[in-house]
């Protein structure tokens, strides 16, 4: 086999970085210069590392014997690397490189960036920051950019007068220079790999430190937000002592500084240490934002967290193994989550992740969780919902299966046997077997390696699994075709959960719930008779498990072995729980229907659609009533959605109208009233929103407006709002708005010819590992089989650098549902007035 050109030899390894960096953040630019201890393990004639967008100056070999040498330099952009020559052969020995070079600030989110924002007395103030992960770190200085090759930082940033900065580790000592800078040193981190690096410079404020458990911990934050930073200190306490006490290893840091970048491509990275934020996920006033929006906040924190342990501590070796990182992150987010706000329910919610997980998951486009990565571009691939969402939902059903403590002593011990070192998938699964006495490669393995999941039949006395996929496979398909399922049931008039493994059919008890507890990642379909026993139960069911049927339900629709109509009567079939989770499924069933359905027949539509959420008002009210479940906001933005968006009431869209009139919207109620106005489409509420846009004075408020302002279904105004993501808002934001107006019902089609005549400019403009998020939206484009045509031929011909192969899995999603509108249409009418009357 070929050697990989992206990889570098073992052959010089990196012991100990010192890096000086020097920004200019007015002109963009940086200096820098490195000196790298390297242990060179065999005779070599060249010392090859990663560089890119980088001018390389001088170069220097110094040689444990004194010898120095002056190396040539060829940088190769093609495969992002660097020689450097000292024209000798260099025998086994330990020496330094000292390597000076320059680079540019970039605007692209990766590597050494800038970042801009308008501080409280109107002035733009610049800032310098960092994205290393997956493979920039080689944009802001000469490294070896690959994850196993593990060294030590010590960080020192020439920082102008009034600004601040920031790193892994904690200050130790300011030079003052004689043109009135400062020379910040850092102390060495510990071994840890180039992504995880991170440096910060800018005009910052901070909380005070809390000191937790001895470990210092604070927020930084753009001047003007100290109101917004409380709430992030909260659970980054919490998280911080929650994973020091159930992993059993002190936090392996020396600090921990949060930090709200203005400009930010992820939610969050897990810098060591310096773990930086979009303002969003971090910067949240909860007597003024939704309760999702609260919890997202609580959810990204803890995810960071997780990873100072899971991801820094303990590494992957290569980038196949990054779900290891995000997969255990995620599981360990909703576990922290769920013990800072048991009433939140989240591993129920967690329910919504994992579905569009599987929802991805049940295409032939599909891949495995883990597989080769050959390229950069192959590893930026990785991050999707199928490493996040369903790598998480496998490691819970694991959890579930071998028991809590099982399964957190196994995390223990591999935590233990690879600290500060990396490791890969089978690391895992010997601690986990080890801890249990179960064959847990032997088991995971049919969900790691292969793509898709099994579809649990349960009909005539016997359980047995299939392959799951929406549609027929047009080629080759990478769902897999047998896995060792994991299988929880019980009796649906109650009694004990019993566990199994399934491969082969099995016989199975009368009137037996499979999937108890919700929590496999497969998907269970009943035979008639199981059927009518599980559907007269839905309301003694578990929360987890009635969303999980419902969920399956709406997948069978979608592959085509159940009707619309069979769901939307199993909908009508719920009692009044407060479940938002459960009804977020019949949403989306509503949305998609409403995208689906003949015009003549939308009445009869949105007479469902009212006959569902209406009785949830009248139980839940439109204002918040004095002791209610904490979840029930969620659910009343959900049902006032529902009624007044799909099922155009009257009633509520005037109530809708007069509070967005009055400016007049409570965090939980804001994006649903702003859905409502959207539909209803007065054109001046269009210019208001844009007004109150540019006055929004907190980063969730400015996610709705822009959210908003995508929901008005008339063609002009949805491409004005094409044009302001092009030429007005923060890179960061506008991929994620140009995805929701492509999923504009009606003006979806229009704007995405607009992109393509934009199609040069917006790629260069958005973030690369944004654009493949941007085009999702075309997945919800299916009201149409030309329309979709289109879309096809146009992507498939002007493919992006990165993330092709989600492109590729949101067109057959389009192509799924336009086979649901080809199916459904002619008899849907009947059948939406057949349930209207019911």
């Amino acid at each position: 086999m070929a050697p990989n050109p992206y990889r570098l030899s073992n052959d010089v390894l990196p012991q100990a970085y010192r890096l000086v960096l020097d920004p200019d953040l007015d002109a963009a630019r940086f200096e820098g210069k490195v000196a790298i201890d390297l242990e060179i393990t065999a005779a070599v004639t060249e010392i090859v590392m990663n560089a890119l967008d980088l001018e390389i100056g001088e170069a220097i070999l110094h040689l444990a014997d004194g010898t120095s040498l002056s190396c040539g330099v060829t940088l190769d952009a093609e495969t992002e690397r660097v020689t450097f020559s000292p024209g000798i052969q260099i025998p086994p020995c330990e020496g330094t490189i000292e390597i000076t070079f320059t680079g540019i600030l970039n605007d692209l989110l990766v590597g050494f960036y800038r970042s801009t924002f308008i501080d409280p007395e109107g002035n733009e103030r610049v800032i310098a920051t960092t994205q290393m992960e997956a493979t920039d770190a080689r944009r802001a200085f000469p490294c070896f950019d690959e994850p196993a090759k593990k060294a030590t930082f010590e960080i020192s940033l020439v920082v102008a007068d009034g600004l601040s900065a920031y790193s892994n580790s904690p200050e130790v000592e300011v030079e003052h220079l004689v043109d009135g800078r400062r020379l910040i040193h850092f102390a060495p981190t510990m071994v840890m790999s180039t992504y995880l690096v991170a440096f910060v410079v800018g005009p910052f404020e901070a909380t005070e430190v809390v000191d937790v458990d001895g470990v210092p911990l604070r927020v930084i934050y753009p001047p003007g937000k100290a109101d917004l930073a409380p709430f992030a200190l909260e659970i980054g306490a919490f998280s911080l002592r929650y994973f020091t006490e159930y992993f059993k290893i002190p936090y392996p840091g020396d600090k921990v500084d949060l930090i709200a970048i203005p400009d930010f491509a992820f939610g969050a990275m897990e810098n060591l240490g310096c773990i930086t934020f979009r303002e969003t996920a971090l910067l949240v006033d909860p007597a003024s934002a939704s309760r999702l929006e609260v919890e997202r906040v609580v959810d990204v924190v803890a995810h960071e967290m997780a990873h100072m342990w899971f991801g820094d501590l303990v590494t992957m070796g290569w980038w196949e193994g990054i779900w290891l990182n995000e997969a255990f992150a995620t599981f360990m987010e909703i576990k922290c989550t769920d013990a800072f706000r048991p009433a939140w329910e989240r591993w129920v919610t967690f329910g919504i992740e994992r579905e569009a997980a599987m929802a991805v998951d049940g295409m032939h486009s599909t891949r495995p969780i883990e597989f080769e990565v050959v390229s950069p571009n192959d590893a930026r691939g990785m991050f999707d919902v199928l490493t996040y969402q369903k790598g998480g939902s496998v490691l819970r059903m694991l959890e579930q299966y071998l028991g809590e403590e099982t399964f957190r002593a196994g995390i223990h011990r591999y935590l233990m046997a690879h600290a500060f070192g990396n490791t890969v998938t089978a690391d895992l699964w010997a601690a986990l077997s080890e801890a249990s006495g179960e064959d847990v490669a032997a088991l995971m393995d049919t969900w790691i390696l292969q793509g898709g999941h099994p579809l649990v039949r349960v009909e005539g006395g016997q359980v047995s699994q299939t392959p799951f996929a929406y549609g027929p496979s047009s080629g080759e398909s990478a769902i897999g075709d047998h896995w060792k399922i994991p299988l929880l049931a019980r009796p649906l008039g109650g009694g004990a959960v019993t566990s199994s493994i399934l491969e082969g059919p099995q016989a199975i008890a009368p009137a037996t719930l499979v999937n108890a507890g919700g929590v496999g990642t497969y998907r269970t379909t009943y035979g008639p008779d199981e059927l009518v026993s599980v559907a007269a139960a839905i309301n003694d069911l578990a929360p987890l498990e009635r969303f999980t049927l419902l969920a399956d339900t709406w997948a069978a629709v979608q592959s085509g072995y159940s009707q619309v109509a069979d769901f939307l009567r199993l909908a009508k079939s719920l009692g009044p729980a407060i479940e938002p989770s459960v009804w977020s499924v019949v949403a989306g069933a509503l949305s998609t229907t409403s995208r689906i359905v003949a015009e003549t027949d939308r009445p009869a539509l949105e007479a469902v659609a009212r006959s569902l959420a209406l009785p949830l008002l009248e139980i839940l009210g439109t204002e918040a009533q004095a002791g209610e479940d904490e979840k029930a906001p969620t659910l009343r933005a959900t049902a006032l959605a529902i009624s007044g968006v799909t099922g155009a009431d009257a009633t509520v869209r005037a109530w809708a109208l007069e509070h967005f009139d009055a400016d007049d919207m409570a965090g939980d109620l804001a994006s649903a009233t702003l859905s409502i106005v959207g539909a209803v489409g007065r054109p001046e509420d269009f210019a208001t929103m844009r007004s109150r846009l540019k006055a929004a004075n907190n980063p969730q408020l400015e996610d709705r407006y822009q959210l908003g302002l995508t929901t008005f279904g008339a063609t002009p105004l949805a491409l004005e709002m094409f044009e302001v993501c092009r030429n007005e808002l923060r890179t960061q934001d506008a991929p994620y708005v140009v995805r929701s107006l492509l999923a504009n019902r009606t003006a979806g089609p229009e704007v995405f010819d607009a992109l393509c005549g934009a199609w040069a400019e917006v790629l260069a403009r958005f973030p690369e590992n944004a654009q493949s998020r941007m085009l999702s939206g075309i997945s919800q484009m299916i009201s149409s089989a030309e329309v979709a045509e289109r879309v096809s031929l146009f992507l498939r011909s002007h493919p992006i650098a990165t993330g092709m192969r989600s492109v590729e899995q949101d067109l057959e999603r389009q192509s799924v549902g336009v086979a649901l509108m080809q199916r459904e249409q002619s008899r849907l009418g009947d059948a939406l007035r057949s349930l209207a009357g019911e």
